[in-house]
């Protein structure tokens, strides 16, 4: 039986350092800043990243993983005898999915699997850290792919978007709707849908987002008490904090996964979010 190699891309936001330890490699998606490109925290950590967004009139751009580079990257660990297992960023947000499928075309079916996690953040790293320590308690591929796709189609994405200039930048709201919006602390909150994001509700100060989000959990929530929760911030640890409390507070959990928004994500999201992921009933 091949040796297993699991492998993601840099939209799961797990820091490397932790990836590493679960034996995951990680793919760096590449963001520009004009023609500046940058590999996500490789070449460009997360502090670095919003000290420039700070000064940068424009928006970052991200680009998806090429079918060459996965060819490249996949081949390395092929010719050492391992049958890779990617799990990739949401197709509904980026064509690193498809770029994926097309390098498993030309390397072969039996030597790598690619699940699309229809998710982001956090919420995707969660996958991943379960194929890898599935992976270490000697599960098999067959287990892996099973397990990863369960979580994928009950994995809840809920997160509130702190600060509404960069939806503005990305044409996502009016310069108007984000002027009275900050003017006003309003704070959107999305969703995922099957890989999409979507509205799912506004509210008015951090209070009330915390709020929200544990009537969400309250609502849609399986067992929570029993789940590894992730957690995501951009620069607004302590506001993430008050959160995890919360959650601690109200459903006694004991576990979760907390990583700052890489680039990658960040580009679109900038400073000021915050999300929580947990799996529905």
């Amino acid at each position: 039986m091949k040796k297993i190699k699991i492998i993601a891309d840099s939209g799961c936001d797990l820091e490397r350092s932790y990836a590493e330890e679960l034996g995951v490699y990680i793919i760096p998606m590449i963001v520009y800043f004009d023609d500046e490109a940058y590999y996500d925290r490789v070449t460009m950590t997360t502090e670095e990243f919003y000290e420039k967004l700070k000064t940068f009139k424009g928006l970052p751009k991200t680009t998806q993983i090429t079918p060459a580079r996965f060819i490249e990257e996949f081949k390395k660990f092929i010719d050492e005898g391992y049958h890779i297992i990617y799990i990739s960023f949401s197709s509904g947000l980026s064509g690193t999915y498809q770029s994926a499928l097309v390098a498993r075309e030309e390397l072969g079916e039996e030597n790598v699997d690619v699940i699309d996690s229809k998710g982001a953040s956090v919420g995707y790293g969660l996958m991943v850290r379960e194929a890898a320590l599935m992976l270490k308690e000697g599960k098999t591929r067959e287990e892996i792919i099973d397990r990863v796709t369960f979580m994928r189609d009950r994995m809840e994405y809920i997160f509130a978007v702190g600060n509404l200039e960069m939806l503005k930048r990305g044409g996502r709201i009016s310069s108007s709707k984000a002027l009275i919006g900050n003017l006003l602390n309003i704070k959107p909150i999305l969703q995922f849908d099957n890989g999409y994001i979507v509205p799912y509700d506004k509210v008015r100060g951090e209070k009330a987002i915390i709020k929200k989000m544990i009537e969400t959990m309250q609502e849609r929530g399986y067992e929570i008490e029993k789940q590894v929760i992730g957690l995501n911030y951009s620069r607004n640890l302590d506001f993430c904090l008050q959160l995890k409390e919360e959650i601690e507070r109200t459903f006694k959990v004991k576990e979760f996964v907390i990583s700052e928004i890489g680039p990658t994500i960040g580009s679109h999201v900038g400073e000021g979010t915050t999300s929580v992921f947990f799996m529905r009933k």
